[in-house]
């Protein structure tokens, strides 16, 4: 099973072929564009197109016994494909391009806060970051930090190291909690800035290509959680009066 999004985020429509159907109803397919819940950021949803026109629409997509099995989730109802059916996929656009304006948010918001995350949560109109931090600082300067790094439109890539570079390189993990997955050989790193001058960290998520697209976004709310846990609001469009 190959994850297309991995390498391309702007996949929106693909044909695939099933290559099993599980008895709770879930399909797997030789390659997918449907990103999977994962590290925060919420699956895809959409539609299989059948050859005849029929379609399945798909409610959710979670990953398998490991991270590389990837299984789009039908709705209530749905018809099941046969294995061997050549189907297109069709992720919901605006769902997603929302997460990955937010998610790239939140990869600016850790620039401007760098302090060890503690918990994050990406959604299409709220998402979370939870820093381990006791400073106090004011919403509209982190707004006014992120607005920048916005309009400066830093390019937006990936790259792949080694699983012993990273540990070579152990501050590229900016998680208190969690790890990236070992086991495959290399490490997907999300950078920002020409020559990943802003910022670079492991992320499996899809992000776009230009941080100028996240478009104005502003801290809503900073909430304490705790003697040293700061939880940050991420909102779309301007900060309110």
């Amino acid at each position: 099973m190959t994850a297309l999004f991995l390498e391309d985020a702007y996949l929106s429509t693909v044909e695939a072929l099933v290559i099993a159907v599980r008895e709770d109803g879930g399909i797997l397919l030789d390659q997918t564009c449907f990103y999977a819940t994962s590290g925060g950021q919420p699956g895809d949803t959409g539609f299989l197109e059948r050859e005849n026109g029929d379609r399945i629409e798909i409610a959710g997509t979670v990953t398998g016994d490991t991270k590389a099995e990837i299984i789009l989730i039908p709705a209530p109802g749905q018809p099941a494909p046969a294995v061997g059916e050549k189907l297109v996929q069709h992720i919901d656009w605006d769902r997603r391009y929302n997460l990955m304006r937010m998610h790239t948010a939140c990869h600016l918001l850790s620039v401007v806060c760098p302090y060890p995350i503690t918990g994050a949560a990406v959604s299409e109109t709220d998402s979370r970051i939870d820093f381990d931090m006791t400073d106090t600082i004011d919403k509209a300067e982190v707004t006014a930090r992120l607005m920048e790094l916005v309009n400066a439109n830093h390019p937006v890539f990936h790259q792949w190291i080694a699983e012993e570079d990273l540990e070579a390189n152990p501050d590229l993990v900016k998680s208190k909690n969690v790890r990236p997955p070992r086991g495959q050989g290399r490490i997907r790193l999300v950078c920002i800035g020409d020559g990943s001058s802003i910022d670079s960290q492991p992320c499996g998520g899809t992000h776009v290509g230009e941080t100028a697209e996240v478009g104005e976004i502003h801290i809503g709310k900073i909430e304490k959680k705790g003697k040293e846990n700061r939880r940050f609001r991420i909102r779309f469009g301007p900060l309110p009066d």
